[in-house]
């Protein structure tokens, strides 16, 4: 903080004293907000000049837009993407599309969450859900949100335009234990905080082995099988214990299965959920 060049009267430094988290820390500075859209930008990205006009132009590309995405360049190989927004499989698995893919051309699309690194929200949904379920700390939290939102029956445009650099994982290392195990214990508290009865009935046993797979793969990684497993344990055994965090569900189950990955393939290639292109306010 004591680096930042000095500010003037439009900005407000808040110092949290600790480690708070991501969550904790975005929902206080969301609270201090006073515009209808609020955008946030992890210490470790820089935002292009026109990130945050082009941000908040791409809110008009669909009906009940409540969340967009940046398109994030990873700052220490520049030829290659850090990511074009969350996605979710029905199994309850997110990834990072296009992580690590070289650079290519590429249209704004609709996908099912933004990457907290770089993204935009309708604060007054963002408030009236909650923010981010403080519980998490960090890592999924941006994907709980968005499940949470897609569920009050807004969508996600993942803008082609609004463009960051990323150098991903900085701050906490992609592989660390403390990543890997928030990552795990986050993963499954989103699935069943969030996914609807109806589907929960349906999806958790394919849950339950998509969790056995990453428990199996994490043997063959060195750090990795132990902070797994108990991520998984504190998963299952444990619930979030955020009072402020809201689930409220007004979009059809239809809707809701649409915006997710059926195709294991996807998941394993950091493939978009959706390819299509938007039009002008597209359905």
């Amino acid at each position: 903080m004591a680096a930042l060049p000095g500010l003037d009267a439009r900005f407000i430094k808040m110092e949290m004293g600790e480690n708070l988290g991501f969550a904790v820390a975005n929902n206080r500075a969301a609270d201090r907000a006073s515009a209808d859209w609020i955008a946030l930008l992890n210490p470790d990205a820089f935002a292009r000049p026109d990130w945050l006009e082009q941000g908040l132009a791409a809110r008009s590309r669909l009906p009940n837009v409540a969340m967009v995405g940046s398109t994030q360049i990873l700052a220490l190989e520049p030829h290659k993407f850090d990511g074009l927004g969350d996605e979710y499989h029905a199994f309850g698995v997110a990834w990072r599309a296009g992580f690590g893919e070289p650079i290519r051309d590429i249209q704004t699309r609709e996908a099912f969450g933004p990457c907290g690194a770089g993204a935009f929200y309708d604060r007054h949904v963002y408030q009236a859900l909650g923010g981010f379920d403080e519980s998490f700390f960090c890592y999924h939290e941006d994907v709980d949100l968005a499940f949470r939102i897609r569920l009050a029956g807004y969508r996600c445009v993942q803008s082609a335009e609004t463009v960051i650099d990323h150098v991903s994982s900085a701050i906490s290392g992609r592989a660390s234990e403390f990543a890997v195990y928030h990552g795990t214990r986050n993963r499954i508290w989103t699935f069943f905080n969030n996914m609807p009865g109806p589907l929960l009935i349906l999806l958790t046993i394919p849950h339950l082995l998509s969790n056995l797979a990453f428990l199996t793969v994490s043997l063959f990684r060195k750090g990795r099988f132990s902070p797994t497993f108990r991520g998984m344990r504190d998963g299952f055994f444990t619930r979030p214990n955020s009072r402020s965090a809201k689930v409220v569900r007004k979009a059809s189950l239809l809707s809701l299965l649409k915006s997710m990955g059926w195709n294991p393939l996807k998941v394993v290639k950091r493939r978009c959920v959706n390819e299509r292109p938007l039009s002008d306010h597209s359905e």
